[in-house]
């Protein structure tokens, strides 16, 4: 059974200079702007990082070596609260969707995805809305907003670590292990943003996330890819769903700009690129549309040369959604030839199906479905 929980949490309204969310710098920044003296900045900057991002305190009490005085100029002047949860949904395979209000109309949604050992991936927004109008995701009929900043996507890693339960970051029983930019926008319209966000998820005395526990999906920004990797030293995964360029051009319109042969060169460039370290193909099944053994041709001859795997996910409908998923069969068989190819292909087990939260169906408008209408398209998708 669906579960709809309202978790709303007051987003600092008091003027207050909200430090969650800060890198070290900008943290090192306000604490000298604010008068600790420069011999002392750095140690502070280090207690107070610390008590936010591996402890995840949300008040200045709870800082037990900062003397209590300087703890009460701090709090008068700097917050430490999250922003506001708008609603919180789990689904019935114990996946969890979180709509966060950042702020006045700023909307994003993130997911934390559980798996059956136990360990989960939370996907992240970059954006809100987005730019692509990619025809099978249900983001790309939202507009665009705003990029998201830093301090905004380290966010949705702190209030899902909340819910979660797990402070502290040094816990070696977590159960949010990976994080996923695969949330609403494209990442790599928001290089600059997403890669300092990625310093403070990795920073090991603070959220730490091993860079390679972190993947940035792209639909193929060509020009930012390899700087991305140099700059976060993420894990790449290539939005892809077709391996033609009129397919490709007709269900995601960037590859008129960034056609197959540039995508496929700058991910033969990406910084790391290895066996161990392998680019991620995702390709969602269209029925009738790009599920054919020849299709899973044009994918193993694209793919050749460079160490990949190729996700395969089930299409996730969406209200109003022109495509219908692929029959099982012609998805395992399809699987079946790009694994005699040697390239491993796991068909993605559909997750928060029935609180759009599966791949494909994030978007935070306001005016969200009725719990009934979403219990009505999950059992079409049974």
């Amino acid at each position: 059974m669906t579960t709809l929980i309202n978790n709303s949490q007051a987003a600092p309204t008091d003027g207050r200079i909200p430090l969650a969310g800060m890198g070290r710098k900008e943290l090192a920044q306000a604490l000298t702007d604010f008068g600790i003296e420069p011999k002392k900045v750095r140690m502070r900057t280090k207690q107070i990082f610390g008590w936010i991002y591996n402890y995840g305190v949300t008040d200045w009490d709870s800082m037990t070596n900062i003397a209590k005085g300087l703890r009460a100029q701090l709090a008068e002047k700097f917050s430490l609260e999250r922003p506001e949860i708008i609603e919180r949904q789990v689904s019935v395979d114990g996946t969890r969707k979180y709509l966060i209000r950042m702020a006045p109309g700023i909307e994003v949604e993130s997911v934390f995805i559980p798996t059956v050992s136990k360990t989960g991936a939370l996907c992240v927004s970059s954006q809100v809305g987005c730019t692509l109008t990619c025809k099978f995701c249900h983001t790309g009929t939202q507009r665009l907003v705003r990029n998201l900043t830093a301090a905004e996507i380290a966010l949705q890693v702190m209030v899902a670590r909340d819910d979660l339960n797990e402070w502290p970051s040094s816990s070696v029983e977590r159960k949010m292990t990976n994080v996923v930019f695969m949330g609403m926008g494209e990442p790599l319209y928001n290089t600059d943003e997403v890669a300092k966000a990625i310093d403070i998820i990795c920073d090991v005395e603070g959220l730490s996330f091993g860079r390679r526990r972190i993947t940035l999906s792209t639909s193929g920004v060509v020009p930012q890819i390899g700087i991305a990797g140099e700059r976060t030293g993420a894990m790449l995964a290539i939005s892809l769903h077709a391996a033609n360029d009129e397919l490709r051009t007709q269900i995601m319109p960037i590859n008129k700009k960034y056609p197959l042969e540039a995508l496929m060169d700058a991910c033969r460039a990406y910084p790391g690129l290895s066996n161990s370290r392998r680019i991620t193909f995702e390709y969602v099944m269209l029925k009738g549309m790009n599920d054919s053994p020849k299709h899973a041709r044009e994918l193993i001859n694209l793919l050749k040369g460079i160490p990949a795997k190729v996700n395969l996910i089930p299409f996730n409908p969406w209200p109003g959604s022109p495509y219908e998923c692929s029959d099982w069969e012609t998805i395992e068989n399809f699987a079946d030839r790009i694994n005699a190819a040697g390239y491993a292909s796991p068909i993605r087990t559909p997750r928060g199906r029935d609180i759009l939260a599966a791949c494909g169906q994030l978007k935070s408008e306001s005016e969200k479905m009725r719990a009934s209408e979403r219990k009505k398209l999950a059992r079409k998708t049974r």
